[in-house]
């Protein structure tokens, strides 16, 4: 892939979810990897496991024989490695343009981007390439179920990759095809409005070359502001009728979903999913549409979607015997959130819901506080958890309780706790037996999974 000189590459950052992903397709193509990271995860001890040099905390040193320095969006550019690596003249770029030189080697590059689904839908997609036997390179934010891993080097001429609009890294990407599932008011610490995040999204859509498309969300609003300023061949899909590709007659139960799928007015197939929720059929749309154009018959397609285990932290399962059921996903948005329950809502209608909920970022509950309240008042009952900071420092007045406050406001009389004891003492003061529980949260609330069961399985 790089010339001779570049055989020691470190990775500062290396325990996120995309970072660990590109560093394991490296390291698994002959590179000699490095990386660290502030805190331990699992994704660090799974690197680890595999044969990865892996250091917890920043360090000069850490960049010793390294000939490539890649660092994560969440690093900051006074970061000491790379101030020492510059120093000498290492090469130093950001994740994001390591991730364009890996999908520029592949005749076929697929970026899936939108402010939500873009991981199941690279996942879906995936999986069908997989399925059809195109053995595919993969690059995605998640744990796929069906490969156990978040990357996967293919043979094939084809690549999978999300197109993150964090930091407006996918940028840096230019894809033979695109997807953009839905825009909506996200990252704005990188974003001044939602004008200037649509203006990326458009920015990256005519990144793409001339033989190359972009499907799209028709029934999304700010996607459909941008049209007129979209220079490439097109193909809609649309739960509303009006799209190329169209889902009608959807139905749910339980974690399963269903639809009649139509091609330009015409039914070519029933559909199945094990994942549900309407934002699933959209994600299963786009992906029905980017395999078809590359000539997969509908067949194998609504096969591989038979066969498709979903991904880890996406309507995550962990528990579900003599009718009790825990699900934790990665919901942190406040669309997210309210996707999530209603999914569960529709596919368990005579369930209650209890929502454990750890808002992630202060930036983003200072903004979407609100939001995120109308989102939880779906649930019957409802733990609030402290921010979890992540990449920042904490905001002053910016705590849960906003959240809290706005529920209260509101007149919602269930059950709402916050976090002063444990989680799991505090589930044991709400839990029946009879509820679904979901934990939601970008943080490290999955840590929990071990004492939530344990609650579950005692009462």
């Amino acid at each position: 892939m790089f010339n001779d000189k570049i055989n020691n590459i470190h990775f500062i950052g290396i325990g996120g979810i995309g970072m660990s992903g590109m560093a394991e397709l490296l390291f698994r193509d002959g590179y000699s990897i490095s990386g660290t990271d502030l805190t331990e995860n699992d994704r660090t001890e799974h690197l680890r496991k595999i044969g990865i040099n892996i250091s917890i905390g920043h360090s000069e040193k850490n960049i010793e024989n390294s000939n490539l320095v890649v660092y994560s969006s969440a690093v900051k550019d006074d970061n000491v490695e790379i101030i020492a690596a510059k120093k000498v003249n290492i090469p130093v770029i950001k994740r994001a343009e390591m991730l364009s030189e890996i999908v520029s080697i592949k005749k076929t590059s697929i970026g899936i981007a939108g402010t939500h689904g873009k991981t199941t839908t690279c996942s879906m997609v995936g999986n069908i390439l997989h399925h059809s036997k195109k053995d595919p390179t993969m690059i995605i934010g998640g744990i796929v179920k069906n490969f156990e891993t978040n990357n996967v080097s293919g043979d094939g001429d084809i690549i999978v990759v999300e197109a993150d609009e964090y930091d407006k890294s996918f940028l840096s990407l230019k894809p033979t095809i695109a997807v953009i599932n839905n825009i909506e008011e996200e990252h704005l610490d990188c974003y001044s409005n939602i004008s200037e995040l649509k203006k990326s999204f458009e920015i990256f859509i005519n990144n793409i070359p001339f033989y190359g498309f972009v499907l799209i969300n028709a029934d999304d609003s700010n996607i459909e502001s941008i049209i007129p300023n979209i220079k490439r061949p097109m193909i809609k899909f649309s739960l509303n009728g009006k799209g190329d590709y169209n889902a009608e007659n959807i139905s749910f139960n339980k974690n399963r979903t269903s639809f009649d799928l139509f091609y330009h007015g015409e039914k070519i197939s029933f559909i199945e999913l094990s994942v549900p929720g309407y934002h699933n059929v959209y994600n299963a749309l786009s992906s029905i549409a980017i395999c078809r154009e590359l000539n997969i018959p509908i067949q194998t397609i609504a096969k591989s979607f038979l066969q498709f285990k979903g991904v880890r932290r996406r309507f995550d399962i962990k528990y579900n015997k003599s009718d009790k059921i825990y699900i934790d996903d990665y919901a942190h948005h406040p669309t997210e959130v309210e996707v999530t329950i209603d999914a569960a809502k529709k596919g368990w209608p005579d369930k209650r819901i209890i929502s454990i909920f750890q808002p992630h970022l202060f930036s983003r509950t200072k903004i979407f506080f609100k939001k995120f309240a109308r989102a939880l008042e779906n649930s019957d009952k409802i733990i609030l958890l402290d921010i979890y900071g992540a990449r920042e420092n904490k905001i002053k007045g910016v705590t849960s309780e906003l959240i809290f406050r706005e529920l209260k406001n509101h007149c919602y009389d269930s059950k709402i706790l916050t976090t002063k004891n444990s989680i799991k003492e505090s589930l044991k003061k709400i839990y029946t037996g009879n509820e679904l529980i979901i934990t939601m949260g970008a943080g490290n609330l999955h840590t929990e999974s071990d004492n939530i069961i344990s609650v579950i399985e005692n009462e």
